[in-house]
């Protein structure tokens, strides 16, 4: 059984490349979260999948005590399981217990004690839940951080803020993220397939 002695903090190194060091983090580590490709989706592969499956067992909900340990596990859950299972079914097989983490963690305002990069993935899950509640609950989470962060960082969190409004828009259209049928197994509708024909990559 894992614990909380399980160390975590490699998970925000390589994530954020020293979640402390400045204000954001460098160039690179932007490329990873939105332009990875196979290189470092093997690289995540070999160094988390143990402890994406120990998330997924819940046998590491000692994290859930502390804001960082917290984030690295809405890290695992959310976004290194895309980056193990791309094009599976099981990249989205952490995503209700990601949002459950970050519901919980905003309701007490844990998050907020978190460099602004680590608030970004802390709200993350909301963006990729198929439920347009929780959309909206995470698009008033970057407005809130937009009004938070130093004028040199806005550009940085509206562009957040857009890709948010965005998911929102596609799950208003269609209840649930078309990209995700196929690994899913559901049928597209008509109107899905046509959508997908030119829609950006989003639900993965």
């Amino acid at each position: 059984m894992m614990n909380f002695d399980v160390p975590y903090n490699d998970i925000l190194d390589f994530w954020f490349d020293g979640l402390d060091q400045g204000d954001w983090p460098p160039g690179e580590c932007e490329r990873r979260w939105f332009s990875g490709g196979a290189a470092v989706d093997a690289r995540i592969r070999e160094q988390f999948s143990t402890r994406l499956q120990a998330a997924l067992d819940r046998e590491l909900v000692a994290w859930e005590r502390h804001p960082r340990s917290r984030l690295a596990l809405i890290l695992l859950l959310d976004q290194f399981s895309r980056n193990i299972h791309r094009g599976e079914a099981a990249a989205f097989a952490g995503d209700h217990q990601a949002v459950t983490l970050t519901l919980e963690g905003i309701s007490t305002g844990m998050e907020t004690g978190l460099p602004w990069a680590g608030q970004v993935f802390f709200y993350m899950p909301l963006m990729h839940a198929e439920d347009l509640a929780l959309q909206n609950q995470g698009i008033a989470c970057f407005r809130s951080l937009l009004e938070r962060v130093p004028e040199h960082l806005k550009s940085k969190i509206e562009n957040n803020l857009k890709f948010a409004e965005e998911h929102r828009d596609i799950i208003a259209r269609f209840g649930r993220f078309p990209h995700r049928n196929e690994a899913l197994g559901r049928e597209s509708t008509t109107e899905e397939g046509v959508f997908l024909e030119n829609a950006k990559r989003y639900g993965q």
